[in-house]
């Protein structure tokens, strides 16, 4: 997937700085608001998607056909390469395949995998539980084989810090590398060292990303210093949700006291706001080409 206005893969756009910061999106709308706001690349977070679907926390409630239907409708709707988070692919190496397959056809740029056993949790939730590293090698293997571009970047994730250790964790990192990963997500550092010795350990060798989460384990670092550790894409996966939830709260709290939107209006997108956001005109007109009986040509 080409990166919109630029000639590039996202792989070579992540061997260059800046830092990619990536905000977490989860449908067609999220997806065109991250856009308008200048971002380049785009997070479908499987966390949000619980969230925002079903009202659930991060537990691994969310299957497989339902991350590709709302990529398919985020794809549908931008063209920045999508990084996909495919939890643990949903199965075994075989369910791998299949999924790195399917993500790839509804437009994933990259498909994130991770070590833990199924159902996953969030990275940032207590009591994980990890599969082997050889187990995990062999998704990753069945990844590669899957994929049919090689700009289609299989991203290695291990949640092993809080399972195993830091060092342990390291140690996975690096047979995931040499498995054939793209890059490399070594979960929920817990300090600024950590974060510093991930960067150091891998950066010389293959891009490596972290996560930003409002409230997790890792503390909150800007983008410019994570671009100085050495780290090449920042998720904010869940950012965006949080923000809206807040809002959400906020407006219907205000419509029940006062039994009108006036109270929020300078805080609310107008009937005419919203159509300009969504390209209501543009879509009407490309529509009016249809209509006309002299567009039809004769058989």
């Amino acid at each position: 997937m080409l990166i919109a206005g630029h000639h590039m893969s996202l792989a070579a756009r992540l061997r260059q700085p800046p830092i990619l910061v990536a905000p977490g999106a989860y449908d067609g709308l999220s997806a065109l608001l991250a856009v308008e706001a200048g971002f380049e690349t785009l997070y479908l977070s499987g966390a949000a998607i619980a969230y925002t679907r079903f009202g659930r926390p991060d537990i691994g409630l969310v299957s497989m056909a339902e991350v590709a239907q709302t990529l398919a409708t985020i794809r549908e709707r931008v063209a920045v390469p999508i990084v996909v988070d495919a939890d643990t692919g949903y199965g075994n190496a075989l369910n791998v395949h299949r999924t790195v397959a399917l993500f790839e056809r509804c437009g994933a740029t990259a498909i994130q995998l991770e070590d833990q056993t199924m159902p996953k949790r969030c990275g940032h939730l207590a009591d994980k539980a990890l599969i082997a590293a050889d187990e995990m090698v062999g998704k990753i293997r069945a990844a590669l084989d899957a994929r049919r571009s090689q700009e289609t970047l299989i991203i290695a994730r291990t949640d092993a810090i809080a399972v195993e250790g830091f060092a342990a964790a390291l140690d996975r990192a690096d047979r995931y590398a040499a498995a054939g990963a793209d890059m490399l997500f070594v979960e929920a550092p817990t300090t600024r060292d950590q974060l510093h010795a991930i960067a150091v350990h891998f950066r010389e060798r293959l891009p490596v990303m972290v996560n930003m989460v409002e409230g997790g384990r890792t503390p909150a670092r800007d983008a410019a210093e994570l671009q100085d550790l050495g780290y090449a894409l920042v998720i904010f996966p869940g950012g965006l949700v949080r923000a809206q939830a807040s809002l959400a709260r906020e407006y219907l709290s205000s419509l029940r006291a006062a039994g009108s939107t006036e109270p929020f209006r300078d805080r609310m997108l107008d009937f005419a706001g919203l159509n300009a956001l969504l390209g209501t005109e543009a879509l009407l007109a490309a529509g009016r080409r249809y209509d006309s009986a002299d567009a039809v040509g004769e058989n």
